[in-house]
């Protein structure tokens, strides 16, 4: 499972020009599930998501969570984060879990972070979305499940 994450002032996810999810300051996560991933790669990326200290505290440095701030989180899915661009020039998709057990892990990951305590927004899986954002820093994180130093 990846994903990148981006701590923001604000940000939303329009379908069709209606906003379906928006938050204020918190984390816009964009999601990726992988062939073979679950329950294990989904609980340490909502741990590693939830507890990352990359807001500022009273001195300016980088110490506080998302819960620490009572940020909310986006949570976006994107199958195009498992693209392979290795060979050629156009992107391969046989990295990406089938449609349905990503729908499965990527409900299940929106879950665990709100039993966490985050409110969340969602985009609309498998839709065509525009993501807007005012990425705060600008501070961006990428996290890989199966890349656990």
């Amino acid at each position: 499972m990846k994903a990148v994450v981006q701590r923001v002032k604000r940000a939303r996810v329009q379908v069709d020009d209606e906003t379906v999810g928006q938050i204020g300051v918190g984390l816009l996560v964009l999601l990726g599930v992988e062939k073979g991933d679950d329950l294990t790669d989904l609980s340490y990326l909502a741990t590693k998501i939830t507890g990352l200290r990359i807001f500022e505290d009273e001195q300016g440095k980088m110490n506080l969570s998302v819960l620490d701030v009572g940020g909310e989180l986006l949570v976006v899915s994107q199958f195009t984060l498992l693209a392979d661009c290795r060979k050629g020039r156009r992107p391969g998709f046989s990295l990406a879990a089938d449609p349905l057990e990503a729908r499965r892990l990527y409900e299940l990951f929106v879950e665990r972070v709100r039993a966490y305590g985050c409110q969340v927004a969602t985009g609309r899986f498998q839709e065509d979305m525009d993501v807007e954002l005012v990425n705060q820093g600008p501070v961006t994180m990428l996290l890989d499940s199966r890349r656990v130093y």
